[in-house]
């Protein structure tokens, strides 16, 4: 790929895109990882939803958890992409020399930044009671794909609230301080609290199916 074209999750190979995550570049770099590993549960999720035969009163609920996998997969890779876009100006802000200007690039930047990270967030918490369904209806032959979907899902909520607080906390970079920043962004600070509550949840979740996805694990032997 050429050095002019822009590196996506897109128009990339899994080579190319991983091997631009591994620059020393910043842009893909966490955020946007975020939101592959939030594809990788979404695709996971529909991969097991489309080996499920329902049951004759569950027809309804098991394609809508279907359409709605296919959806997240779509959307957060495109999460991703953003988020990487976010990150060049995140970058480039803390490049100017310091000053005013300097100061209001980084505010604008970071709470950018945050944002891009809330919303990808927002779309994992909502992925939950999903893959929840389908550990308890989904075709019980692939229970080990629903708990790595569980895996994956929870690395994009960890990604997304580590980033979003991130963000929040560069903003005294631009001289405020957390008391005051908690004032003038309440929801993204919510947004925090949100999603240490949904990797709680997750975490319950896949202890209750651990046991079926990893029967000879020597941990839950007598």
């Amino acid at each position: 790929m050429a050095d002019s074209e822009a590196v996506t999750t897109q128009s990339s190979t899994v080579e190319e895109w991983t091997q631009e995550l591994a620059e020393s570049k910043g842009s893909p770099g966490g955020g946007a990882g975020t939101g592959v590993m939030l594809a990788i549960a979404a695709s996971l999720a529909s991969m097991v939803a489309g080996y499920t035969e329902p049951s004759p009163d569950q027809g309804g609920e098991l394609a809508d958890v279907h359409a709605r996998a296919r959806l997240l997969r779509e959307a957060a890779l495109q999460l991703a992409d953003d988020d990487a876009a976010a990150s060049e100006a995140f970058g480039a802000a803390f490049r100017l020399e310091p000053g005013q200007e300097r100061d209001d690039a980084i505010h604008r930047a970071s709470v950018n930044a945050a944002k891009a990270s809330a919303v990808l967030g927002e779309r994992a918490m909502a992925a939950i009671e999903d893959l929840s369904w389908l550990a308890s209806n989904g075709n019980p032959a692939l229970i080990a794909d629903v708990t790595v979907a569980f895996g994956a899902l929870r690395a994009a909520v960890t990604g997304a609230r580590t980033n979003v607080s991130f963000d929040l906390a560069t903003l005294r970079s631009a001289g405020a301080t957390l008391e005051g920043i908690r004032e003038e962004h309440p929801v993204l600070w919510t947004t925090v609290q949100q999603l240490n509550s949904a990797l709680d949840r997750i975490d319950q979740l896949t202890a209750g199916v651990d046991h079926r996805a990893a029967p000879t694990d020597t941990g839950t032997l007598d």
